[in-house]
């Protein structure tokens, strides 16, 4: 059995190997267009990135003198609220994964 999921590039990782292969018999093909799981958690992954950069960013351009306070109030408030809900997210996939083990085979 593999060893468990400890960060989100892991699983990212795990999901990317599972959807690259053939899809399995009687699997719903993915509709046309849309994008895939795996890459709906990059979109939001790399966007929590950005948060953080331009937070940091303002923080460093406030510091040195040639930042407005009140953008930087702004960034850091948009990165905390970004790092929340990756967090509740990251939570909900792991009760998620933790109550698909407990099912029965």
């Amino acid at each position: 059995m593999p060893g468990p999921i400890d960060s989100y590039t892991k699983a990212l990782a795990a999901y990317g190997k599972l959807a690259g292969g053939e899809p399995a018999a009687g699997k719903l093909a993915e509709p046309a267009g849309r994008s895939s799981f795996a890459e709906m958690l990059k979109d939001v992954a790399g966007e929590a990135l950005h948060a953080g950069r331009s937070a940091e960013a303002a923080s460093v351009a406030a510091a040195s003198g040639h930042g407005d306070l009140s953008a930087v109030v702004t960034a850091v408030s948009e990165a905390e609220m970004t790092l929340q809900t990756v967090v509740a997210v990251r939570e909900r996939v792991i009760d998620a994964y933790k109550e698909i083990l407990r099912m029965p085979i």
